[in-house]
Formats: structure tokens, sequence, C-alpha cells
């Protein structure tokens, strides 16, 4: 979750962050989703690194994805 997108996506490919971004390089935007409030926001990003919500997003990610 973030304030500033572009920000963030230089994070990412700096490695700054956590240890898959630290791990994986090259990041590409494929995906985003905007909310108003911030505990909407905090309360999708905990849905969709769990189990069940990954399989979610990568299910709806194949119909755009090679």
């Amino acid at each position: 979750m973030t304030l500033d997108l572009r920000q963030r996506l230089k994070e990412h490919q700096s490695g700054k962050g956590g240890r898959t971004t630290k791990l994986k390089k090259n990041w590409k935007l494929i995906y985003f989703e905007g909310y108003p409030e911030k505990q909407d926001a905090m309360g999708r990003e905990e849905f969709l690194k769990s189990g069940s919500g990954r399989k979610y997003l990568k299910k709806q990610l194949s119909h755009y994805l090679p």
C-alpha cells in the first residue's frame, strides 16, 4: 500500500522493501487498485496477500497475461 505509486515502484526497482522485493528485480506494474480510505486499502492488501487472495488474483489476471 502506498500514497505515491511511482515512488513505490522506484523503491521496488532499487531492491528496497521486503524479502520478495529484494530477491526479484525488474518489476513491472501489471495491476493496481485505488481506494479512498486507507483502512479499505489495508484490508484489501491483507486479503490479496493471503492464500485465497493470491489464488483469486492469479485467476483474475490469467485473463490478461500470456
